[in-house]
Protein backbone atom coordinates (compact mmCIF):
# COMPACT_ATOMS: atom_id res chain seq x y z
CA UNK A 1 0.00 0.00 0.00
CA UNK A 2 1.61 3.21 -1.17
CA UNK A 3 2.06 6.07 1.24
CA UNK A 4 1.81 8.77 -1.43
CA UNK A 5 -1.97 8.77 -1.63
CA UNK A 6 -2.27 9.13 2.16
CA UNK A 7 0.18 12.05 2.24
CA UNK A 8 -1.76 13.69 -0.57
CA UNK A 9 -5.09 13.25 1.21
CA UNK A 10 -3.85 14.75 4.45
CA UNK A 11 -2.01 17.63 2.78
CA UNK A 12 -5.13 18.51 0.77
CA UNK A 13 -7.23 18.39 3.93
CA UNK A 14 -4.80 20.64 5.79
CA UNK A 15 -4.56 22.95 2.78
CA UNK A 16 -8.31 23.27 2.72
CA UNK A 17 -8.25 24.09 6.41
CA UNK A 18 -5.96 27.03 5.73
CA UNK A 19 -7.67 28.28 2.58
CA UNK A 20 -11.36 27.73 3.42
CA UNK A 21 -11.52 27.33 7.19
CA UNK A 22 -15.10 28.55 7.57
CA UNK A 23 -16.34 26.12 4.93
CA UNK A 24 -14.33 23.29 6.47
CA UNK A 25 -15.84 23.93 9.90
CA UNK A 26 -19.30 23.71 8.34
CA UNK A 27 -18.45 20.30 6.89
CA UNK A 28 -16.97 19.07 10.17
CA UNK A 29 -20.03 20.30 12.07
CA UNK A 30 -22.30 18.34 9.75
CA UNK A 31 -20.30 15.16 10.40
CA UNK A 32 -20.54 15.72 14.17
CA UNK A 33 -24.30 16.29 13.94
CA UNK A 34 -24.80 13.08 12.00
CA UNK A 35 -22.74 11.11 14.53
CA UNK A 36 -24.62 12.67 17.47
CA UNK A 37 -27.89 11.14 16.26
CA UNK A 38 -26.74 7.89 17.86
CA UNK A 39 -26.14 9.63 21.20
CA UNK A 40 -24.58 12.85 22.40
CA UNK A 41 -22.11 11.18 24.78
CA UNK A 42 -18.75 10.71 23.08
CA UNK A 43 -17.70 8.28 25.81
CA UNK A 44 -20.24 5.73 24.55
CA UNK A 45 -20.60 6.86 20.92
CA UNK A 46 -17.37 5.98 19.11
CA UNK A 47 -18.52 7.57 15.84
CA UNK A 48 -19.13 10.86 17.61
CA UNK A 49 -15.82 10.61 19.44
CA UNK A 50 -13.97 10.19 16.14
CA UNK A 51 -15.85 13.09 14.52
CA UNK A 52 -14.93 15.33 17.45
CA UNK A 53 -11.29 14.22 17.36
CA UNK A 54 -11.14 14.98 13.65
CA UNK A 55 -12.67 18.43 14.20
CA UNK A 56 -10.19 19.16 16.97
CA UNK A 57 -7.30 18.20 14.69
CA UNK A 58 -8.36 21.16 12.53
CA UNK A 59 -8.64 23.43 15.61
CA UNK A 60 -12.41 23.74 15.39
CA UNK A 61 -13.68 25.88 18.32
CA UNK A 62 -15.19 24.03 21.28
CA UNK A 63 -18.46 25.98 21.18
CA UNK A 64 -18.91 25.11 17.49
CA UNK A 65 -18.43 21.42 18.32
CA UNK A 66 -20.99 21.65 21.14
CA UNK A 67 -23.58 23.32 18.87
CA UNK A 68 -23.10 20.60 16.26
CA UNK A 69 -23.64 17.91 18.90
CA UNK A 70 -26.82 19.59 20.15
CA UNK A 71 -28.13 19.91 16.60
CA UNK A 72 -27.58 16.23 15.87
CA UNK A 73 -28.98 15.08 19.19
CA UNK A 74 -32.19 17.00 18.54
CA UNK A 75 -31.71 19.77 21.08
CA UNK A 76 -30.71 22.28 18.41
CA UNK A 77 -32.42 23.54 15.27
CA UNK A 78 -31.77 22.65 11.67
CA UNK A 79 -32.78 20.48 8.73
CA UNK A 80 -32.31 16.74 8.74
CA UNK A 81 -29.09 15.66 7.04
CA UNK A 82 -28.49 12.47 5.07
CA UNK A 83 -25.18 10.69 4.48
CA UNK A 84 -24.54 9.63 0.86
CA UNK A 85 -21.47 8.14 -0.80
CA UNK A 86 -21.06 8.46 -4.56
CA UNK A 87 -18.75 6.25 -6.61
CA UNK A 88 -17.15 7.77 -9.70
CA UNK A 89 -14.25 7.81 -12.12
CA UNK A 90 -12.12 10.87 -12.71
CA UNK A 91 -9.61 11.85 -15.42
CA UNK A 92 -7.16 9.06 -16.25
CA UNK A 93 -9.56 6.44 -14.92
CA UNK A 94 -8.85 7.31 -11.27
CA UNK A 95 -11.42 5.80 -8.91
CA UNK A 96 -13.23 8.26 -6.63
CA UNK A 97 -15.33 7.95 -3.51
CA UNK A 98 -17.25 11.13 -2.74
CA UNK A 99 -18.90 11.50 0.67
CA UNK A 100 -21.63 14.08 1.18
CA UNK A 101 -23.96 15.26 3.92
CA UNK A 102 -27.07 16.83 2.44
CA UNK A 103 -30.60 17.91 3.25
CA UNK A 104 -31.58 17.48 -0.41
CA UNK A 105 -30.22 14.32 -2.02
CA UNK A 106 -31.66 15.05 -5.48
CA UNK A 107 -30.06 18.50 -5.61
CA UNK A 108 -26.68 17.26 -4.42
CA UNK A 109 -26.69 14.28 -6.79
CA UNK A 110 -27.30 16.58 -9.75
CA UNK A 111 -24.53 18.95 -8.60
CA UNK A 112 -21.99 16.13 -8.20
CA UNK A 113 -22.87 14.67 -11.59
CA UNK A 114 -22.48 18.09 -13.21
CA UNK A 115 -19.06 18.68 -11.61
CA UNK A 116 -17.84 15.27 -12.71
CA UNK A 117 -18.94 15.75 -16.31
CA UNK A 118 -17.54 19.28 -16.42
CA UNK A 119 -14.09 18.09 -15.31
CA UNK A 120 -13.75 14.88 -17.32
CA UNK A 121 -15.24 12.43 -14.84
CA UNK A 122 -18.37 10.32 -14.62
CA UNK A 123 -20.60 8.61 -12.12
CA UNK A 124 -20.03 4.88 -11.59
CA UNK A 125 -22.42 2.10 -10.69
CA UNK A 126 -22.79 1.27 -7.00
CA UNK A 127 -20.09 -1.19 -5.93
CA UNK A 128 -17.91 -0.74 -9.02
CA UNK A 129 -15.44 1.51 -7.18
CA UNK A 130 -15.92 0.83 -3.46
CA UNK A 131 -14.23 -2.59 -3.65
CA UNK A 132 -10.94 -0.87 -4.57
CA UNK A 133 -10.76 0.69 -1.10
CA UNK A 134 -10.62 -0.63 2.46
CA UNK A 135 -11.41 1.15 5.70
CA UNK A 136 -8.33 2.15 7.70
CA UNK A 137 -7.45 4.32 10.66
CA UNK A 138 -5.04 7.17 9.89
CA UNK A 139 -3.12 9.34 12.34
CA UNK A 140 -0.54 12.01 11.53
CA UNK A 141 1.93 13.25 14.13
CA UNK A 142 5.15 15.20 14.32
CA UNK A 143 8.10 12.95 15.07
CA UNK A 144 8.56 13.11 18.86
CA UNK A 145 11.60 12.59 21.05
CA UNK A 146 12.11 8.92 21.85
CA UNK A 147 10.49 7.90 18.56
CA UNK A 148 12.25 4.53 18.34
CA UNK A 149 10.67 3.32 21.58
CA UNK A 150 7.26 4.73 20.67
CA UNK A 151 7.42 3.06 17.27
CA UNK A 152 7.76 -0.35 18.91
CA UNK A 153 4.80 0.37 21.18
CA UNK A 154 2.70 1.46 18.21
CA UNK A 155 3.48 -1.76 16.36
CA UNK A 156 2.47 -3.75 19.43
CA UNK A 157 -0.77 -1.73 19.56
CA UNK A 158 -1.69 -2.83 16.04
CA UNK A 159 -0.12 -0.35 13.60
CA UNK A 160 0.15 -1.84 10.10
CA UNK A 161 2.17 0.81 8.31
CA UNK A 162 4.32 3.82 9.25
CA UNK A 163 5.34 6.41 6.65
CA UNK A 164 7.92 9.07 7.54
CA UNK A 165 8.46 12.23 5.52
CA UNK A 166 10.85 14.79 6.95
CA UNK A 167 9.58 15.33 10.51
CA UNK A 168 6.02 14.11 9.89
CA UNK A 169 4.72 10.60 10.41
CA UNK A 170 1.56 8.93 9.09
CA UNK A 171 0.34 5.87 10.96
CA UNK A 172 -2.04 3.38 9.33
CA UNK A 173 -3.95 0.80 11.34
CA UNK A 174 -7.06 -1.42 11.27
CA UNK A 175 -10.24 0.46 12.24
CA UNK A 176 -10.56 -1.42 15.52
CA UNK A 177 -7.05 -0.37 16.62
CA UNK A 178 -7.44 3.38 16.05
CA UNK A 179 -8.85 4.21 19.48
CA UNK A 180 -6.08 2.34 21.31
CA UNK A 181 -3.43 4.01 19.18
CA UNK A 182 -4.94 7.44 19.83
CA UNK A 183 -4.93 6.76 23.57
CA UNK A 184 -1.31 5.58 23.41
CA UNK A 185 -0.23 8.75 21.61
CA UNK A 186 -2.14 10.98 24.01
CA UNK A 187 -0.60 9.16 27.00
CA UNK A 188 2.84 9.98 25.55
CA UNK A 189 1.85 13.66 25.14
CA UNK A 190 2.09 13.36 21.35
CA UNK A 191 -0.07 15.92 19.54
CA UNK A 192 -2.30 14.52 16.82
CA UNK A 193 -2.20 16.65 13.69
CA UNK A 194 -4.76 14.50 11.86
CA UNK A 195 -7.00 11.63 12.91
CA UNK A 196 -9.48 9.85 10.72
CA UNK A 197 -11.21 6.59 9.88
CA UNK A 198 -11.46 6.54 6.10
CA UNK A 199 -11.23 4.41 2.95
CA UNK A 200 -7.69 3.87 1.66
CA UNK A 201 -7.05 2.48 -1.82
CA UNK A 202 -5.74 -1.08 -2.00
CA UNK A 203 -3.72 -0.42 -5.17
CA UNK A 204 -2.91 3.02 -6.52
CA UNK A 205 -2.58 3.87 -10.21
CA UNK A 206 -0.27 6.28 -12.03
CA UNK A 207 -1.69 8.80 -14.51
CA UNK A 208 -0.04 11.29 -16.85
CA UNK A 209 0.60 14.95 -16.03
CA UNK A 210 -2.35 16.31 -18.03
CA UNK A 211 -4.77 13.92 -16.31
CA UNK A 212 -3.28 14.82 -12.93
CA UNK A 213 -3.97 18.51 -13.51
CA UNK A 214 -7.55 17.75 -14.53
CA UNK A 215 -8.01 15.44 -11.54
CA UNK A 216 -6.80 18.11 -9.13
CA UNK A 217 -9.20 20.62 -10.68
CA UNK A 218 -12.04 18.13 -10.26
CA UNK A 219 -11.19 17.45 -6.61
CA UNK A 220 -10.96 21.17 -5.87
CA UNK A 221 -14.37 21.71 -7.45
CA UNK A 222 -15.89 18.84 -5.47
CA UNK A 223 -14.36 19.99 -2.19
CA UNK A 224 -15.71 23.50 -2.80
CA UNK A 225 -19.23 22.10 -2.81
CA UNK A 226 -20.84 22.75 0.57
CA UNK A 227 -22.32 19.25 0.81
CA UNK A 228 -19.13 17.32 0.02
CA UNK A 229 -17.30 16.23 3.18
CA UNK A 230 -14.54 14.01 1.76
CA UNK A 231 -13.08 12.91 -1.56
CA UNK A 232 -10.89 9.79 -1.76
CA UNK A 233 -9.02 8.50 -4.79
CA UNK A 234 -6.56 5.80 -5.85
CA UNK A 235 -4.01 7.98 -7.63
CA UNK A 236 -0.38 7.04 -6.95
Amino acid sequence: MSGHSKWSTIKRAKGMADARRSQLFTKLAKAISIAARDGDDSATNSKLRLAIDRARSFNMPKDSIERAIQKGAGTGEGNKLEEVRYEAYGPGGVALLIDVLTDNKNRTSAEIRHLLERHGGRMADAGSVAWMFELKGLAQITKPNGWEELELELIEAGVEDIQIQDNDIIITCPPEALENIKELLVSKNVTLGYLSLEPVSKNNITIDKESTVKLNELKEALEANDDVTNVYDNQE
